[in-house]
């Protein structure tokens, strides 16, 4: 990796100041309220639950400062670099576990001494949580010039360094409650809650909003956020996890432009913003995994076809192979029966179908607690794949079009940095 020149290394760094900077000022936008504001009267409902983004970033970057003093991970070998990033998989796993198990306990209605049931695994949360910090710092730190190598091979950086660095922290993640209105899917309000929230007090505080403002309401869980450094869920799972930094660094490189300054403006902006971050993201956490752990790599084989043949007696219907339940087409036909009543003014009728839609999800293996307005105008954003949530918006297929259509992925991303309007992009692709 080339090495920064300091002026350069000064510039970089207030470059990124600048963009905390940004971020925090649109995170604490609301210090003037407005009663008339849809979000405004929202939040009156979320106020004492809204999660603290400025000392979550303050925290985090002060991990990320020591970090860049002890100049990791450039003083570790590539060996001593995997080993740390598998040990901090390893520590994640059984806290996973752990946390399992103690609210598990907590929710057992038998044991009525939480205090000292719970002690054990307490204790042993405690040790892995001690654990955890001391490796978090060195993992992350590898995972994050990893994809920044990346970055520098796909033409991202400047001097061999993305602006902004690639900083990332995993923690706990707060829960997003998403509100559309009822008579048509459009996000009109993303508010960040609590961690803490139980299953009880999320359903409480979907009900209160959706009753006292007549609109539909969700909460749903996220698995990263674009502030700096950004947010990724805890995982144990590589690919995912490194697609999420990637995807989460998109974010911020589009914030410096105008796709991202005006990412909440439109629905046809904030699609465009995250499946754009969606494909860069998945391609650049397929490279990282290609380049460090080759061993990931799904194989390209498939297996020996044992072919069968069928007994010319009439079979038992009931013993036949039936079709895969396809999620994301099962989704989609969903979203755009949706689309259709909810034109025709049918609210409750939409409403009776997606509950009878989310009973058929659950009875093919797939828990969704709600399916309602508010989960499309959530879940329809990521539009990277053919299908799903998203039904037939069109936003989606011409981003997809655009990145088929792009030489690189660096010309795809800096092209769709650029554009403030849905417009922009359908002129782009309708040029000869």
């Amino acid at each position: 990796m080339d090495i920064i020149p300091p002026m350069f290394y000064r510039i970089l760094r207030g470059v990124e100041i600048s963009i905390l900077l940004f971020i925090l000022s649109s995170l604490t936008g609301y210090s003037n309220p407005s009663l008339t504001n849809p979000i405004e009267k929202v939040r009156a409902y979320t106020r004492s639950i809204e999660f603290d983004y400025v000392e979550w970033m303050t925290n985090a970057a002060m991990l990320k400062l020591r970090a860049a003093s002890l100049h990791l991970p450039h003083t570790l070998d590539r060996a001593t670099q995997k080993q740390i990033v598998a040990e901090y998989f390893q520590v994640t796993q059984f806290i996973l576990e752990k946390e399992y198990q103690l609210a598990q306990l907590y929710a057992d209605p038998s044991i009525t001494d939480k205090e000292p049931a719970t002690q054990p695994v307490r204790a042993e949360l405690a040790e892995l949580y001690t654990r955890q910090k001391q490796i978090a710092p060195l993992a992350e730190a590898v995972l994050q010039d990893q994809v920044t190598q990346i970055l520098a091979e796909l033409g991202f950086t400047a001097g061999g360094q993305p602006i902004p660095s690639v900083a990332y922290h995993s923690t706990p993640l707060p829960m997003a409650l998403i509100v559309s209105p009822r008579d048509h899917i459009e996000q009109t309000a993303n508010i960040s809650v609590n961690t803490d929230l139980t299953i009880d007090q999320q359903i409480q505080l979907e009900e209160e909003v959706a009753r006292g403002l007549n609109i539909s309401s969700l909460v749903v869980q996220i698995g990263g956020v674009g502030v700096y450094p950004t947010m990724v869920a805890r995982t144990t799972n590589t690919p995912w996890l490194l697609s999420t930094i990637a995807h989460e660094w998109i974010h911020n490189y589009l914030t410096l432009r105008p796709l991202g300054m005006l990412y909440g403006a439109t629905p046809e902006l904030r699609t465009m913003n995250e499946t754009t971050a969606s494909i860069a993201g998945d391609e650049i956490g397929a490279l990282v995994i290609e380049k460090f752990y080759p061993e990931l790599k799904p194989s390209a084989s498939f297996p020996d076809l044992k072919l069968v043949s069928l007994s010319f007696d009439r079979p038992d219907p009931d013993t036949l192979p039936r079709p895969p339940f396809d999620f994301r087409a099962q989704m989609h036909e969903t979203r755009i029966h949706a689309d259709e009543l909810l034109a025709q003014g049918k609210i409750e009728e939409a409403e009776a179908y997606m509950e009878a839609r989310r009973q058929v999800f659950l009875k093919n293996g797939y828990l969704l607690r709600k399916i309602n307005q508010a989960y499309f105008a959530f879940h329809g954003a990521y539009a990277d794949v053919p299908g799903g949530a998203a039904g037939q918006d069109p936003v989606g297929p011409a981003v997809r079009e655009l990145r088929a259509r792009s030489e690189s992925l660096a010309d795809f991303v800096n092209t769709m940095s650029w554009m403030w309007s849905f417009e922009q992009l359908q002129d782009v692709l309708n040029q000869p």
